[in-house]
């Protein structure tokens, strides 16, 4: 399982009568195709190549997609189950594919990472919070007193294991 953020460029290439004979990573059928995509280390049909997720073909989307936990992403889909970096936007580490996230304004966090910043209560899914300037506030907290349009209610949380579908 790759547990980090794996940007590959899938690169369209011309096939000839004269090259050798390649199986396509995804369906596993030859590639008599007279174009393919080389991506991961491997060769794909054009239709073969698929974000897990949203499956759209990568090779129509884009030059380039993402591979973690054993899934095959787009650039939208990446950042939105892994945030930007594919780090808690807290710590900075690496979170791994099968870990519990939270999520807030586009963010990802571990769920110990998830805290308050006055008090450093962490908070779990049902519990309101503010989000403030990035950072993150309890209601009991919360700067200025009242609630902020910025909160959600209740609380975001994801799962992402394994042998589980994501999307």
């Amino acid at each position: 399982m790759v547990n980090s953020r794996v940007e590959t460029t899938a690169v369209a290439v011309t096939g000839g009568s004269g090259g050798a004979v390649r199986s396509c990573a995804g369906c596993g059928g030859r590639i008599s195709d007279r174009f393919l995509l080389f991506s991961m280390d491997r060769y794909w049909h054009t239709r073969c190549l698929k974000c897990s997720c949203c499956h759209a073909q990568l090779g129509e989307i884009g030059s380039t997609c993402f591979s973690k936990g054993g899934m095959i992403l787009c650039r939208n889909d990446y950042i939105r189950l892994f945030g930007h970096s594919g780090a808690c936007s807290a710590c900075g580490q690496s979170i791994p594919a099968s870990e519990m996230v939270m999520r807030a304004q586009g963010n990802v966090y571990h769920l110990k990472c998830f805290t308050c910043a006055t008090c450093r209560n962490r908070l779990v899914p049902g519990d309101r919070f503010h989000y403030v300037n990035g950072t993150i506030f309890c209601e009991h907290d919360r700067p200025g007193g009242a609630l902020l349009s910025s909160h959600l209610t209740p609380l975001q949380s994801n799962t992402l294991l394994p042998d589980q579908k994501v999307c």
